[in-house]
């Protein structure tokens, strides 16, 4: 069976998934305050996780990430609703937000709202998803 060389492809691939990665986070963690969020940094994890499986295959990448993509989804929702549902300890109106700013020693003042938790139930959520459907259609081969 002939086998491509797949070098540059696994090459650039390295850079190429830290870069997304790294974009990612910095999606997720602006969502709050400026265009981004849950959503696409979870649309964007999942793209360099489909990277990382064309370049070195479905089985190196699960050793190398061996996360069960179909228990992100319950988790997701659940941190999702659960902050909807907090809300109601406090008797303002469901998925209400509210934010506070905290010193911390390394990182100085930093602001923290509840729509953080939000967008990490989104963000897992999405993962999930996307990654199930994606490696369900890669393995019908």
């Amino acid at each position: 069976m002939y086998k491509p060389n797949n070098m540059i492809l696994q090459t650039t691939t390295s850079l190429i998934a830290f870069i997304l990665l790294g974009f990612a986070v910095y999606l997720l963690f602006a969502g709050h305050n400026s265009p981004g969020g849950g959503f696409v940094g979870g649309l964007m994890t999942s793209g360099a996780i489909l990277l990382l499986n064309m370049a070195y295959g479905m089985n190196t990448v699960r050793k190398m990430l061996p996360i069960n993509f179909t228990m992100l989804i319950p988790i997701g929702l659940l941190i999702a609703v659960g902050t909807g549902v907090g809300s109601f300890i406090f008797n303002v109106p469901f998925l209400s937000q509210t934010f506070g700013y905290f010193t911390f020693p390394i990182f100085g003042e930093v602001e923290l709202a509840t729509a953080m938790l939000f967008d990490f139930g989104v963000y897992f959520t999405v993962v999930g998803v996307v990654m199930t459907i994606i490696l369900t259609i890669a393995e019908d081969q």
